[in-house]
């Protein structure tokens, strides 16, 4: 049994803070070959998340979001996997993130924007879904609209579902 286990299921976070712990208490949990597929609007809190999670699986930072440069591989400090910290978005397709030659087996990896594309990266997944309330123009915005950050990363309840899945 592991944190994300444990934590399966649909929850509110209040706080970035709390995205941020969420984050660190399945990060302290992960081990390599562990595939996280995140979902959701821009400013739900995805790299908040990924953040909190690179500080528990012990990597070095900063954690920054890979829209423009796709992928950033972040190295243990404390002698764990590595992290490997995606952004799919701007990839026309699976083949793309396929072609980055990502080492799945030796690293957790977290794909933004992942829905749809990373699901061939291992057998099985965690898919986690992040919703924010939506505001006017904001809901259908992609990364580098402009949206002031303020918008988008004010504290309002996000609600985050885990769920583990796994190809057929």
């Amino acid at each position: 049994m592991t944190a994300l286990d444990d934590l399966a299921g649909r929850h509110e976070i209040r706080t970035a803070d709390a995205m941020e712990q969420l984050g660190r208490r399945i990060g302290s949990d992960l081990v390599a070959g562990d595939v996280l597929i995140l979902t959701g609007p821009l400013g739900a809190g995805k790299t908040t998340f990924t953040r909190g999670l690179a500080e528990g699986l012990g990597v070095r930072g900063p954690v920054q979001s890979p829209t423009f440069v796709i992928a950033r591989t972040h190295p243990s400090l404390v002698g764990r996997a590595p992290l490997v910290h995606m952004d799919a978005y701007r990839l026309g397709s699976a083949a793309e993130l396929d072609d980055l030659d990502v080492d799945v087996p030796g690293s957790v990896v977290v794909v933004e924007w992942g829905r749809g594309m990373a699901e061939d990266l291992a057998d099985a997944w965690w898919d986690i879904e992040l919703e924010r309330p939506v505001g006017a123009g904001v809901d259908d915005a992609a990364p580098g609209d402009g949206f002031a950050d303020e918008d988008l990363d004010a504290d309002a309840p996000r609600i985050v579902t885990i769920t583990r899945a796994a190809r057929r």
